[in-house]
């Protein structure tokens, strides 16, 4: 049985996600958007506390808030960088990226070290996780889906009440709705959803009430 642990951190108010089986001792660190001396803390000691062994770096997809401390994850921990291929150009131009939004600094270019496709299963010690291919937020936009233990990871697709943004490089609101409705809305209603950002909903909530996915 996979558990899910929520760090909320400054940039953006990013949701950095580690997934981790407390019996095997293994975990997966999503979307790593640390970007203060405390927040690289409080992931380096729960990891410490709980005893695990980081296997796993995966992005949902390649926005610098998702992503600005990924390499910092692989040198710590000796891992690959896993997204999906059609992010490699947002990767390639963090800089640009933060310049856009107005964050000073220089970044070094992300390169995906493990390019993620459509079905792909990652493996955390006995826990799965699928990876959906759900485009429109950027064009390699992935969700990391638990059949067993009930919860999906979407990244900025899917949010309580909303969707995500389309107005940034490589979105595109109608492929954004039409892979939600395809690849999320057909879920168990009660599937968890853990977003980017915000609070976690489930799948029947969104199809019921989501404006958006009318």
């Amino acid at each position: 049985m996979l558990k899910v642990a929520k760090f909320g951190f400054y940039m953006f108010g990013i949701n950095t996600y580690v997934v981790y089986d407390p019996k095997a001792k293994e975990a997966a660190i999503i979307d790593p958007g640390m970007s203060r001396k405390s927040e690289f803390e409080a992931l380096e000691k729960f990891i410490e506390r709980e005893g695990l062994k980081v296997t796993h770096l995966i992005n949902t997809h390649l926005h610098i808030d998702h992503a600005i401390s990924d390499l910092w994850v692989k040198q710590k921990y000796g891992i690959q960088i896993e997204a999906h291929g059609d992010d490699a150009p947002l990767g390639k131009y963090l800089t640009q990226q933060a310049q856009s939004f107005g964050i000073p600094g220089e970044y070094v270019a992300i390169e995906i070290d493990n390019k993620l496709k459509e079905g792909d299963v990652i493996k955390v010690g006995e826990g799965e996780l699928k990876v959906l291919h759900v485009p429109g937020h950027s064009p390699g936009s992935i969700c990391l889906y638990d059949k067993a233990d009930g919860f999906v990871i979407v990244g900025d697709t899917l949010f309580e009440g909303s969707i995500g943004r389309s107005d940034l490089p490589g979105g595109n609101h109608r492929q954004l709705v039409d892979a939600i409705k395809n690849k999320l809305l057909t879920l168990p209603k009660d599937t968890a959803v853990y977003s980017g950002h915000g609070n976690p909903t489930t799948i029947g909530k969104e199809w019921d009430t989501n404006p958006y996915l009318v």
